[in-house]
């Protein structure tokens, strides 16, 4: 059976967040699947022809555009959402990023996680009040429901009372890129942002309290004065919500000398400065997935994370796991991942081990076993 698809690339931006790379691997990968016979994209009302163009931040306007206007004054979006459901009657709608739109009568929706309703002080006002406002219209729309974990699978369950042969649970992939490397591949990556191979801890992570970062500023201020020398502590990813105190605390650590800040770094860069690094930390309170955690492991390089959530489910015995609000086991988990040769050696051959079960492909192939079988019951 050969299936039509709409994808929505909502969450499509030149600073990809985990669900813009969960978004984005589906959007390369699902066109070239046999399996499908035709792929289109779909953004805020408009289709869309190129979704690498949503990635590039010159992208002109007319990147997202409708294909076949029907009018050629501006149409009310009752219309336009009208025209549009009718294109997508014969098709599987995906909305990878929470929600259906209003054009979806039916479709599948991936629901990353449940922090906005269980942790709505981490989280803008706008987007609590655009979950409030549209969420429960996606699920009422929702056919089926894919989540990145059985973790958070089982919260949907439970939270959302969804009966539990609507929900399939597809695990997120790692790409190739992602594998240890020499000292000599990296250097010319590091060297721009004044770093040493396998002389720096690294921590992957948007700027919002249910990330920690406080927790693990303080924890790694606990570690000896001189192994934080050797191992300066590199913060990369973009501030987010309630960030302010933190961004203030990281300036006056900073100017200690061993915590690096460097806000957000291209996609490319990403796989030299994981694989560069001695540890990686990410203490998240609460998580869908983990994806640094599991991109961290493909590197070959040891991790510390939390023992909530996902967290242990992605890592498989292969991390340190500690409870975040514990600082004086966070730095002890710290210090082992930087320190303990023995310990090291086994995360790390454990982690490449594990994380060769997360392929992209695979989530791929399993997220069409969902659109099959979502077809097959409204055929």
């Amino acid at each position: 059976m050969s299936l039509k698809l709409v994808l929505s690339v909502e969450a499509l931006s030149p600073h990809l967040t985990g669900i813009g790379r969960y978004t984005w691997e589906l959007a390369q990968r699902l066109p070239k699947q046999a399996q499908l016979q035709d792929v289109r994209f779909y953004r805020g009302g408009r289709w869309v022809d190129e979704p690498a163009d949503l990635l590039q931040a010159s992208a002109p306007s007319a990147s997202v555009k409708a294909k076949k206007p029907f009018f050629r004054f501006k149409q009310p979006r009752w219309l336009r959402d009208w025209q549009t459901s009718a294109i997508c009657r014969d098709r599987v709608f995906h909305g990878p990023n929470f929600f259906l739109p209003a054009c979806a009568e039916t479709g599948v929706a991936t629901v990353h996680d449940l922090s906005v309703f269980k942790y709505p002080e981490t989280h803008p006002i706008e987007r609590i009040r655009h979950f409030e406002r549209d969420f429960k219209a996606s699920m009422a729309r929702a056919s089926h429901l894919i989540t990145d974990s059985e973790a958070t699978r089982r919260e949907v369950i439970d939270f959302l009372a969804w009966p539990a042969e609507k929900i399939t649970a597809v695990a997120l992939g790692v790409a190739p890129q992602f594998a240890p490397a020499s000292a000599a591949a990296v250097a010319h990556c590091l060297a721009r942002y004044g770093l040493e191979f396998k002389r720096y801890a690294l921590c992957v992570s948007t700027l919002e309290p249910r990330k920690k970062i406080a927790n693990l500023l303080q924890a790694y201020e606990g570690l000896p004065a001189a192994l934080r020398e050797q191992y300066p502590l590199v913060l990369v990813g973009g501030a987010g919500w309630l960030s302010d105190a933190l961004q203030a605390t990281i300036e006056r650590l900073a100017a200690q000398g061993w915590l690096r800040y460097l806000g957000f770094v291209p996609e490319v860069d990403l796989p030299a400065l994981y694989a560069g690094a001695q540890a990686f930390v990410y203490p998240s309170i609460y998580e869908g997935f983990g994806l640094p955690v599991l991109e961290a492991m493909a590197s070959g390089v040891p991790v510390v994370t939390s023992i909530f959530t996902s967290l242990p489910e992605v890592t498989q015995g292969a991390a340190r796991l500690v409870d975040p609000d514990d600082i004086d086991a966070l730095s002890l988990g710290i210090h082992t991942s930087l320190c303990d040769e023995g310990w090291r050696a086994a995360a790390m051959e454990t982690g490449l081990a594990k994380a060769r079960n997360f392929t992209w492909s695979r989530c791929v192939d399993r997220t069409i076993d969902v659109y099959r079988q979502v077809a097959g019951k409204s055929s």
